[in-house]
């Protein structure tokens, strides 16, 4: 549910190999009282090497915390706003040897299950919705000490959020409702969608296009969560990844902020585009395609808000939106071979 790991999978392998982590957790910074987990070495009071690097749950982190130290709980460091435990974005990059030798040890990589009961309020004596029965895979790193002593090397690599972490996991009606009591990360699709799109406008900002990033103030509420009013950017994984391949690929242009841009194919390069409006353009595999100079101007695409009680799938009333596709420039090629793209869109093969 969150689109946006697919920048950092590569960044904390690195690390891990580079620090010989067993495990390493992609960590964000995190705000405190945040429902996510924190990762905090927890001391072992009379065994130093049973102290542990571990994920501790938001829901034990702050009575853990006012029961130690300055006891004031989970509350934000006076210097940076967030709290001083890196967030835990449960995505887990794991040495494969200490593993296989977990999952043929005593406990065969079984975790301790546990129940995270969620409350509608303070009286705690109601359920928000069903509590289950749960294990964690941030756990492992206690299995990860069972089986390799003190050798077990845990760690976490952070990131900014921006780049890393925008979950799709809450409903639009818990968004809003987090959205009003101020929370500024709601975690609904349309959230996620929002910062999918800020982050590719920072990438293309990046290679060198003119064009906007949408800041905080900038967001425009549609169905009561804080979206982009764009440039909409989809920069498929398939296009471009790391920061070399942006460069590599995208050099200058413009987009306005009211575009909505598709971009999709290891063989395309787009140089000097000019878009007001929307425009989608998709290579397939062995198709080298250069584009140079493409003008596109056009009606574009518009985020609508669905009226209340209308009857829509349920993949668009989980946005509180549709996209209403009122014109567009859209290429496809999908024989191989060399082909060029001009000013005015013509697709020419070259061989």
């Amino acid at each position: 549910t969150n689109a946006l790991v697919i920048n950092s999978v590569l960044p904390t392998l690195g690390v891990s190999i580079a620090k010989g982590f067993h495990m390493n957790s992609i960590c964000i910074p995190r705000l405190a009282g945040e429902a996510a987990g924190a990762i905090a070495r927890l001391e072992h009071k009379t065994d130093p090497e049973k102290s542990l690097v571990i994920n501790v749950e938001y829901n034990q982190l702050d009575p853990l915390l006012r029961s130690q130290g300055d006891c004031r709980g989970d509350v934000p460091d006076s210097a940076t706003g967030y709290s001083p435990f890196p967030g835990n974005a449960n995505n887990l990059v794991i040495e494969m040897g200490a593993y296989a030798k977990t999952l043929r040890g005593e406990d065969q990589g079984v975790v301790v299950e546990f129940v995270n009961p969620k409350y509608k309020d303070d009286t705690r004596t109601d359920f928000k919705k069903p509590t289950r029965l749960e294990c964690m895979m941030q756990d492992i790193p206690k299995l990860f000490q069972k089986e390799l002593g003190s050798e077990a090397n845990i760690g976490f690599t952070m990131f900014d959020r921006w780049f890393t972490f925008s979950p799709a996991k809450n409903s639009l009606e818990s968004g809003v409702e987090a959205v009003e009591g101020g929370n500024t990360a709601p975690g609904t699709m349309s959230s996620a969608e929002s910062d999918k799109y800020i982050q590719n406008q920072r990438k293309l900002k990046y290679a060198g296009m003119d064009l906007k990033i949408s800041g905080e103030k900038d967001l425009v509420k549609i169905a009561g969560i804080p979206v982009t009013p764009g440039p909409r950017i989809i920069i498929c994984p398939g296009f471009a990844i790391t920061k070399q391949e942006i460069l590599d690929k995208v050099e200058g242009g413009s987009i306005t902020e009211r575009s909505s841009l598709v971009l999709e194919g290891e063989g395309l390069k787009v140089k000097n585009l000019k878009l007001d409006g929307a425009l989608v353009i998709r290579a397939g595999h062995d198709c080298e395609v250069k584009v140079d100079g493409l003008v596109v101007e056009n009606k574009g695409w518009v985020l609508e808000e669905i009226p209340e009680g209308a009857d829509v799938p349920e993949t668009v009333s989980i946005r509180g939106y549709t996209m209403a596709k009122h014109e567009a420039m859209e290429i496809h090629i999908t024989e191989p071979g060399k082909y060029t793209i001009g000013p005015d869109g013509v697709v020419n093969k070259l061989e």
